[in-house]
């Protein structure tokens, strides 16, 4: 199915891409893979959230915010690729928390980002992935999350149907 189709079926709408706040780019495509720099949780009401998840946030709280990341990524990919019918795949996930010693929910927080992948991409949202605890993140966000994904070449079918063989690439 057509990524652009589901989200438009999700009644999902994305976000405008943010500068960097630093010096590098929001994506480096390199081949056929796509790297995606880390973003953060959007803005709420005009203010960014900041804080730590088991102190200011809780484990749903952090899944909103992972799943407001995954948006900015989405966000992302379309702006660099032109449509996300682009994404051959989701490979893989970093997912970093900002979060105390104690807090242990690091996989149910970065989940926000994952479900919201395979929402959209169906079986090729699925990803390796880390959702590791962070003892700081920049500006306090509460979560930061980057990807890799890999991109059809221009004009090559997005999904090869189980009736049809995959076209051999000519050497």
């Amino acid at each position: 199915m057509s990524a652009e189709k589901r989200l438009r079926e999700l009644a999902i709408e994305l976000p405008a891409v943010s500068a960097p706040v630093a010096n590098y780019v929001n994506a480096v495509r390199t081949g056929d893979l796509l790297f995606l720099a880390g973003k953060g949780p959007g803005a709420v009401d005009g203010v960014r959230p900041h804080g730590k998840l088991g102190r200011e946030f809780d484990t749903q709280q952090g899944y909103r915010f992972a799943r407001s990341v995954g948006l900015a990524l989405l966000a992302a990919m379309r702006a660099e690729l032109g449509s996300l019918d682009r994404v051959k795949r989701v490979v893989k996930v970093l997912g970093m928390v900002n979060c105390v010693p104690e807090f242990t929910d690091q996989p149910k927080v970065i989940n926000g980002c994952s479900d919201l992948f395979v929402e959209v991409f169906g079986e090729r949202g699925r990803h390796a992935r880390s959702a590791v605890g962070m003892g700081s993140l920049p500006m306090a966000i509460p979560v930061e999350i980057e990807c890799v994904v890999e991109v059809n070449k221009r004009g090559e079918t997005r999904i090869t149907r189980k009736s049809e063989p995959a076209k051999k690439k000519r050497r």
